[in-house]
């Protein structure tokens, strides 16, 4: 638990102390997007949330000896992974990072980077802390509930993203949409 923890204070950190480039004007933006956003904060809330009368974090790990330790590794390299693959899709986008889904005027088609093996590396990595924190906590109820819940806005999403990135690349991003995909390969 303690480098999953680890993990989401680099995660809040890439956005807090990120370096601000020059503030881009806005040509586009999509505010069905603002869902999703919303229905990935909640699965977040459902995975830290623990039930009245239980501890907040687990007393006693569900898996002892190497079996344990093995899955303590695999949810703390999810963990890890996803902040690096997040913290290095912020810096390939440069300004025209943005919480909200937007395109900035000369907005460009990053295709090099993360963004070479996903499209949306950002929501791949956040749906990575989603799970590394599930299995951290060992809450597989709020866990199972919460997965569903974030993939929904997830997908909204990348559809609210994407629609304004076909309307301003046309078969330039079709192109890409074909060989990248959108955020799990082999997946989705």
């Amino acid at each position: 638990l303690f480098g999953v923890l680890l993990s989401w204070i680099f995660f809040a950190g890439i956005f807090l102390f990120r370096k601000r480039p020059p503030k881009a004007p806005e040509a586009k933006r999509d505010r069905f997007a603002t869902l999703g956003i919303v229905l990935q904060m909640f699965g977040y809330f459902l995975v830290w949330f623990q039930p009245p009368g239980r501890p907040f974090l687990p007393p006693v790990a569900a898996l002892a000896g190497i079996p344990g330790l093995v899955f303590s590794v695999f949810a703390v390299a999810i963990a890890a992974g996803s902040g690096w693959l997040i913290e290095s899709a912020i810096r390939t986008l440069g300004k025209q990072w943005a919480l909200r889904a937007r395109l900035v005027e000369g907005h460009k088609l990053i295709t090099e980077g993360p963004y070479a093996w996903v499209r949306n590396p950002i929501y791949t990595g956040m749906l990575g802390m989603l799970i590394a924190t599930g299995l951290a906590m060992e809450h597989w109820i709020a866990t199972i509930m919460a997965v569903p819940v974030f993939v929904l806005g997830l997908v909204i999403r990348v559809r609210s993203e994407e629609k304004l990135l076909r309307a301003a690349f046309g078969e330039e991003f079709e192109d890409y949409a074909r060989r990248v995909p959108a955020v799990i390969p082999g997946v989705f």
